[in-house]
């Protein structure tokens, strides 16, 4: 593998929070922390009165609304053990603000939730590697994380992803399993304005000095379940271009939440 592809999947795996994990073949598992801050900032409308009564789920109802295979067209389902981190703990950020940034980017829940899990969808390759091309390369992935708060927790989560894109726009550092990511900025995103409340945001990523790539996250409420997603596609990562946010895995996810 050249030199460039290696750095870019190496930086491109730590802000997805892989640990280099497409590489190496390590990875850590769905988050299930609970209580952890997260600060806040309305995204958008909402019903507190609803939420103030709202219930979370547990980790085991909410594993049975995960997207499995077969859901989406196209797309295979893995388990979060195979690729995401297992707690808030192994993802650090250097700016309090920016840490439900991080989360949401890693599949853990941003905010302080009751309960959150998280997994894996792979879109199966349009083509076949040309003679010569990485096979990694040729990989689209959108981490899924789905969490759960009582009273209006799921309301405040939102809020902190949003008030973090604000006070992040300058970026900040992610640590992972010892690994460093420099984002070098943050910027609001079109959210696609499914469920009752939506915020998307972009980031951009010092790619180990070879320029910088821009990354997708989207964050959806419905009812005091918020789902994210973190899309990576190798192919256009190379190619110096941002993948949109899967919205194929987005109305799968969302339909199950209903």
């Amino acid at each position: 593998m050249k030199r460039s592809s290696r750095a870019r999947i190496g930086s491109a795996a730590t802000v997805s929070v892989l640990s280099l994990a497409l590489i190496t073949g390590c990875g850590g598992g769905s988050d299930d922390d609970s209580k952890e801050s997260g600060a806040s900032k309305e995204a958008g409308s909402s019903s507190s009165s609803t939420a103030t009564a709202a219930k979370a789920l547990s980790a085991a109802e909410l594993e049975k609304l995960l997207l499995a295979t077969g859901d989406v067209t196209g797309y295979e389902a893995a388990d979060g053990d195979d690729t995401l981190p297992k707690a808030k703990s192994e993802v650090k950020t250097d700016k309090a603000d920016c840490a439900p940034l991080a989360h949401a980017m890693a599949g853990l829940a941003p905010g302080d939730a009751d309960a959150s899990v998280s997994n894996t969808l792979t879109k199966s390759p349009d083509a076949t590697p040309s003679p010569g091309e990485e096979a990694v390369l040729n990989v689209e992935m959108t981490f899924v994380g789905l969490s759960s708060y009582d009273g209006d927790g799921a309301e405040k989560a939102v809020k902190a992803v949003s008030d973090g894109i604000a006070a992040c726009s300058g970026g900040f550092t992610i640590t992972a399993e010892g690994e460093k990511q420099k984002i070098t900025k943050v910027a609001s995103g079109k959210a696609s304005g499914k469920g009752e409340e939506s915020v998307a945001f972009s980031v951009g990523a010092d790619m180990d000095g070879e320029g910088t790539a821009t990354f997708n996250t989207e964050v959806v409420r419905v009812g005091n379940t918020v789902s994210t997603y973190y899309t990576v596609d190798f192919a256009s990562l190379e190619s110096g271009k941002a993948a949109p946010v899967s919205t194929a895995v987005i109305d799968a996810q969302l339909a199950k939440l209903k």
